[in-house]
């Protein structure tokens, strides 16, 4: 439940300390046009090192989850490390150390392996030759700090500050920051600050503050790093003695339509953009869709099931503000990021917007 803009950074970077800075070095002078062509255009052929992070996005405690549950409410918060690695063009590896325990995601193009050293289990991944665009390893989006990075970036236009702030040290290595400051007020988001290296201009850090209160909602970054492409029996995996191997392949498309239905792209002139439509698919009308644009972006998710006892989440409910308007009926759940509306009829509309801007993208959006 995150919107688009930032899904690689909720999802993934509360599972990564701190970054500490050291005193700020004395660069040249340069625009912030200068330093945000320098960081879109940027491209390393590989790197290695130890990614860290905080991240507070305001989260209310939810007691009774289960073990899985719990798990992942724990990558949302606090503090956690992680040793990465990536190789042009599709290698990565990524190992999340928590609590004397090691998940490990690695692949070298071909195979991917995924490793969970607490349950002992381990599957095996065989990529298709022409994938349309796998997503074997989220991590690699999710623990590297250019790939973070891009998702802030995407959202810049007019409603975004772009400023030179000063620099910095991370990772021992000299860095520019570069913030991004949302002008709309309908935001959570106050500010994003990219700490791009001089050198290569790969960005290094990523915090994010939030509207109100003065500690970082997330802070992303390395804490050692090197340029040198790792070697490729980096990204190979030997599972240990006793770990239970289960081994998939991966299909060449990520939806398949049921035989006998229209083609999705069968609709009606005049059809408006994020509508269901006459003529589409199942698949289509499951997808979620995006209401607004930049800072303001609403991911809409429909055919949602609240559960019917008054478990972990129905506690949560239960406590929750019960709005309406011409959208309907619904309850809204808020943090000091990431704001949540669930509507009677199953929709959901998720972002880091104010609750205002939900309700306004509930009227917007189509049933």
């Amino acid at each position: 439940m995150v919107p688009v803009t930032a899904v690689a950074v909720v999802a993934g970077v509360g599972a990564l300390g701190p970054v500490v800075a050291d005193a700020s070095p004395d660069l040249p002078g340069i625009t912030a046009q200068d330093l945000l062509a320098k960081v879109q255009t940027a491209k390393v052929d590989g790197l290695s090192g130890t990614v860290t992070s905080s991240t507070d996005l305001g989260l209310p405690a939810i007691p009774g989850l289960g073990a899985d549950a719990a798990k992942f409410t724990d990558l949302l918060t606090g503090k956690h490390t992680a040793r990465v690695a990536f190789a042009a063009p599709d290698k990565a590896r990524v190992s999340v150390i928590d609590q004397m325990a090691e998940r490990t995601v690695t692949t070298d193009g071909k195979t991917a392996w995924v490793y969970d050293s607490s349950r002992r289990e381990a599957t095996k991944l065989a990529l298709p030759a022409h994938p349309a665009k796998p997503e074997v390893a989220p991590e690699k989006q999710a623990y590297d700090p250019q790939a973070v990075a891009k998702q802030f970036l995407a959202a810049i236009d007019p409603s975004t500050k772009v400023v030179v702030s000063g620099t910095q040290k991370v990772a021992g290595r000299d860095a520019y920051k570069l913030r991004l400051i949302p002008k709309t007020d309908k935001t959570t988001v106050g500010s994003v600050t990219l700490a791009i290296d001089s050198k290569t201009w790969i960005p290094l850090e990523v915090t994010v503050m939030p509207r109100t209160g003065k500690d970082p909602a997330v802070q992303l970054g390395f804490s050692a790093v090197s340029f040198a492409v790792p070697d490729s029996s980096t990204f190979s995996f030997t599972p240990p003695k006793g770990v239970k191997v289960t081994e998939q392949k991966l299909p060449t498309a990520r939806h398949t339509e049921p035989k006998g239905l229209p083609k999705p792209n069968a609709t009606k002139p005049g059809a408006k953009p994020g509508m269901v439509k006459p003529g589409m698919g199942l698949a289509d009308r499951d997808k979620p869709t995006v209401v607004g644009k930049a800072w303001e972006s609403v991911l809409v998710l429909r055919g949602a099931k609240l559960p019917a006892d008054a478990g972990p989440l129905g506690q949560l409910l239960a406590k929750a503000r019960t709005v309406q308007g011409t959208w309907g009926s619904g309850k809204i759940l808020t943090t000091k990021m990431v704001s949540a509306l669930i509507t009677d009829d199953g929709r959901v509309f998720v972002g880091l917007v104010t609750p205002d801007t939900l309700e306004a993208a509930a009227a917007k959006a189509p049933r």
